[in-house]
């Protein structure tokens, strides 16, 4: 990396920095692209070059997020299905993250508490379906437009929202990624198709 490449990452990194952290402190409501701008000493037109917008300014590593997905099937370990291991993925990273830094629990939970960041959060986890429906086809030796591959990785993307609204999230998603494993169980004296 260049020097000039080595300065706009630290710039960006100041940007990102100084916005989590006027986001913890104040609220992420309170605080205006100007306050972030100001407090990385840059002009907000700057910012604007680094970052589309606020949402934009606490979520800088969407391509980390991207990588371990893609990660979490191909090198899952020998006699693990990808559904357990997307499991355990999203459970590691969306439900109960296990990053000893503290400031990490901070970034959770202002996103959990600020309606316009959880919303931009899964907009942004739900854009990575396509790379994860590609590693899946891949891993399984089926073409990259493979229907089942692609539902699989929507509905294990999908599977974090739907946990974060019940009571236990981590049954929730334990729940929803055994119906992806195992399909939907027949029950006696029904037939299939059946409505009643």
């Amino acid at each position: 990396m260049g020097r000039r490449e080595r300065k706009k990452a630290a710039t960006r990194k100041a940007l990102a920095d100084a916005a989590l952290r006027l986001f913890i402190e104040h609220g992420y409501d309170a605080v205006t692209l100007h306050d972030v701008a100001e407090a990385a000493d840059v002009s907000t037109t700057t910012l604007l070059k680094y970052f589309p917008g606020k949402e934009a300014l606490v979520f800088d590593e969407e391509a980390d997020q991207e990588a371990g997905l893609v990660s979490a099937v191909r090198d899952r370990t020998p006699g693990t299905t990808i559904p357990q291991a997307l499991c355990a993925h999203v459970k590691r990273v969306r439900i109960r993250p296990t990053d000893s830094d503290t400031g990490y629990g901070d970034f959770f939970n202002l996103v959990a508490k600020t309606p316009a960041l959880s919303d931009y959060a899964h907009r942004m986890w739900m854009h990575r379906q396509d790379a994860l429906a590609h590693a899946i086809a891949d891993d399984i030796g089926a073409p990259s437009d493979d229907l089942r591959s692609a539902a699989l990785a929507r509905f294990a993307l999908e599977a974090s929202a739907f946990a974060r609204e019940a009571a236990d999230a981590e049954r929730a998603v334990d729940a929803a990624f055994e119906l992806l494993e195992n399909g939907w169980p027949h029950e006696p004296g029904q037939e299939s198709g059946s409505s009643t």
